[in-house]
């Protein structure tokens, strides 16, 4: 992604944020939505505090991220928007994407040991491929690399939405409850539209990426 331009095109007065700091907002909405949730509905089983574990830490975790690397800030959706993208980002990543834990605390049965394995290892692993994609990439920039395209990304040309996938889906996994895919086929449909538009960038800005993705899948290795 393209660093931020520094001055904003004409008409575009009324863009006031970027749509990372929008959806910095969104995280913190939804850590609040979360805690509000188990003060009104009670922490019952261990459902619910596997959930809030997951959930808050992944959303500690990308606001971390960023003041750990503060070259992400600068690479990370630096497109600006105005009071209507902002909210509709707050709506969006902060309440929709928390739907999976009202869903968890709704549901009275208690989670089993395979739920809770097959949620913490896709958790786990998820999150392990998001970082370590993020790291490289950003320390790789830092040092003035173009294409990123070995290492983590070798196989893989969006290895980082693999990794934020997972996730999503390990979120499904704990709230029990079928409408909580919704959630993990939502952020699909998004990152495959981003796949398309990076993808076209990609092979217009670097002459080396054909043959890379002649040697990679888009996102799921081996198949796609």
């Amino acid at each position: 992604m393209s660093p931020a331009e520094d001055s904003t095109p004409a008409g575009a007065g009324s863009r006031w944020a970027t749509q990372l700091t929008a959806i910095n907002a969104a995280k913190l909405l939804t850590i609040v939505l979360l805690l509000v949730l188990a003060a009104l509905i009670g922490v019952n089983d261990g459902r619910q505090a596997l959930y809030l574990s997951l959930h808050i830490s992944y959303c500690l975790w990308w606001l971390l991220e960023q003041w750990l690397f503060p070259e992400r800030r600068r690479l990370m959706f630096p497109e600006r928007v105005g009071p209507v993208g902002f909210v509709f980002a707050l709506l969006f990543v902060g309440v929709l994407y928390s739907l999976p834990g009202l869903l968890a605390f709704l549901n009275p049965v208690p989670i089993s040991h395979g739920a809770v394995a097959l949620a913490v290892g896709l958790f786990s692993f998820g999150s392990l491929i998001n970082a370590s994609a993020d790291v490289q990439k950003t320390t790789a920039k830092a040092m003035g690399a173009g294409l990123v395209s070995d290492g983590i990304w070798r196989r893989v040309r969006h290895v980082n939405y693999l990794g934020d996938l997972l996730r999503y889906l390990s979120f499904a996994v704990v709230a029990g409850n079928g409408w909580a895919y919704l959630v993990p086929a939502l952020v699909l449909l998004l990152y495959l539209q981003r796949i398309g538009q990076k993808e076209a960038q990609m092979a217009a800005k670097y002459p080396e990426f054909r043959a890379w993705q002649q040697r990679s899948s888009r996102l799921l290795p081996g198949i796609w």
